[in-house]
């Protein structure tokens, strides 16, 4: 189950990005060989309400684009397709039947902020800040330049199978 609420009103958000949203998730999840029904829940905010959360979970009194609340932790260096075959999780993570991933909070405003900066569309940014997230919820992670590296090409590798260029 994929859940997106909206929390802001600064930037439009319509059906049609939602779906690019949810067909994000499930690109993602399909890519990484993903076998398990799912709960990930999405949250739409302004810059106001990301600083704020930004600060309560991370202490960094800063905005940000996006910000990823994994459920799951993983052996530093894995994620969830170097062990789905091999990895039972306990009941623990479950909510029913859908294995319970995660949060994701996208800001919209910086999101419009940075397509306008990177000259692309809005739906290719929030797009890419939603695999960007969903990674993180399955284990990736870019604090050194090879798993940056590894990140980036899964992304890239995602966004260009559902079609999303950098127009």
């Amino acid at each position: 189950m994929i859940t997106i609420e909206n929390e802001q009103t600064i930037v439009t958000v319509d059906a049609v990005l939602e779906k690019s949203i949810r067909e994000s998730i499930m690109h993602t999840l399909n890519n990484q060989g993903f076998k398990h029904e799912v709960e990930v829940n999405v949250l739409l905010v302004d810059n106001e309400e990301i600083k704020s959360i930004n600060q309560e979970t991370r202490n960094i009194d800063s905005e940000t684009d996006v910000l990823s609340f994994p459920m799951i932790e993983y052996e530093e260096g894995k994620t969830y397709k170097d062990l789905y075959l091999k990895h039972k999780f306990g009941p623990e993570f479950y909510d029913g039947e859908d294995l319970v991933l995660g949060d994701v909070v996208i800001s919209m405003e910086k999101a419009r902020e940075q397509s306008l900066d990177f000259g692309h569309s809005l739906k290719r940014e929030v797009c890419y800040l939603t695999v960007h997230s969903v990674l993180h919820l399955l284990g990736y992670d870019h604090m050194d330049e090879e798993d940056k590296s590894k990140m980036r090409a899964v992304e890239e590798e995602i966004l260009g199978a559902l079609e999303i260029t950098r127009e």
